[in-house]
């Protein structure tokens, strides 16, 4: 093990009275990275632009997007496609920090507020590309400092990596993470689970860290929760459900939903648990993707959800429509993002409006 430094701990977010808002409230903004690696959507990165710009759309009715872009070109090119889709244009800023690829919800900044929301910070993780699959990610591991900067927000550096995918917020005090993810040794080998607990809880500001074991078959992240499960209230969890025995995503989503039937908030409440269903299988060129309707993302206006032209599509909206009844819920055609590894949620960062 390393040597665990609490000194790191005595100024931490916690400690002077941040942390990290449930998705469900109330956003200054989106944000996102342009995509433009076409090795992360290999033959069909033109295809996923259109689904990419609704996405846009439906976010920017509802909050300002702010959106990294490498170059004017690429500027250019965004506000063209953002057009064809008919994308408010006036909600929508471009910030000229470079990145690798697409996937904000793991590069991007981690806002935070403070207990009276009257203040704003920023934790900057490290990033890895999940696990150093993906190099170069040097451009994307800066982007959380780079923004803070901008907008002279304080910023905080745990010095371990740790992607925005992987944690799932109640908003009271809680997080919900995996042990397939946050323990494997392609992350930081030298950390205990308990030590990995204490940064969870130092710089995210929470009482209490839940674990789940593995995410979806496909999933290149090693098991991000928000392809499993996603609270929608402080003690109310979508788990997603498995109804083939003979898919390989049965038995593992099987034993995730008795592991949250056991669990208990800090006050000593259940989970409410709520199932949603699996599409079928999406398979491209041999390779079974990480297809799930938990990568919903939750905007100010809009849920907007992640659709595979499948049976379920319409039974995931109606489950998510139920416990969403004040926000438009969104079926959004994934079919050509997914073949990214992720989708709506892996792509997007929200950060927190201020009170007042």
């Amino acid at each position: 093990m390393s040597s665990f430094n609490e000194a790191q701990f005595s100024n931490s977010p916690k400690k002077q009275g941040y942390s990290f808002p449930a998705e469900w409230t109330p956003h200054e903004a989106t944000w996102l990275s342009w995509p433009h690696k076409e090795a992360s959507w290999p033959g069909k990165i033109d295809a996923i632009y259109a689904p990419y710009c609704e996405f846009i759309k439906e976010v920017a009715a509802g909050e300002k997007v702010r959106i990294n872009i490498n170059d004017e070109a690429t500027r250019a090119f965004a506000v063209s496609k953002l057009k064809a889709a008919g994308a408010d244009l006036s909600q929508i800023e471009f910030h000229f920090n470079p990145s690798n690829d697409a996937w904000c919800r793991d590069h991007g900044p981690a806002f935070l507020l403070n207990a009276a929301g009257t203040k704003k910070a920023v934790v900057d993780w490290g990033y890895n590309a999940w696990g150093g699959k993906y190099p170069p990610y040097d451009l994307d591991d800066v982007i959380p400092t780079r923004i803070a900067g901008h907008f002279g927000l304080p910023v905080f550096h745990p010095g371990i990596v740790m992607e925005g995918g992987s944690v799932e917020f109640n908003g009271a005090g809680t997080v919900l993470t995996t042990t397939a993810c946050l323990l494997n040794e392609n992350r930081n080998p030298e950390y205990s689970q308990e030590q990995i607990e204490t940064y969870l809880r130092e710089y995210y500001g929470v009482e209490q860290v839940l674990w789940l074991g593995d995410g979806i078959v496909g999933d290149d992240t090693d098991g991000h929760i928000d392809d499993i499960t996603r609270f929608v209230n402080e003690d109310t969890v979508l788990t997603v459900v498995e109804s083939n025995p003979l898919d390989e995503n049965y038995l593992l989503l099987q034993e995730n939903l008795e592991t949250l039937r056991k669990m208990r908030l800090s006050d000593g409440r259940p989970l409410q648990i709520i199932e949603l269903p699996m599409p079928s299988p999406v398979i491209y060129e041999d390779t079974r993707l990480p297809a799930s309707y938990a990568n919903f993302y939750i905007a100010n206006a809009a849920v907007i959800v992640p659709t595979f032209r499948d049976v379920n599509d319409e039974k995931a909206l109606a489950i998510i429509r139920s416990v969403f009844p004040d926000r438009k819920v969104v079926g959004i055609d994934s079919t050509d993002i997914i073949w990214g590894l992720g989708s709506f949620h892996c792509l997007s960062q929200q950060e927190p409006a201020l009170k007042g």
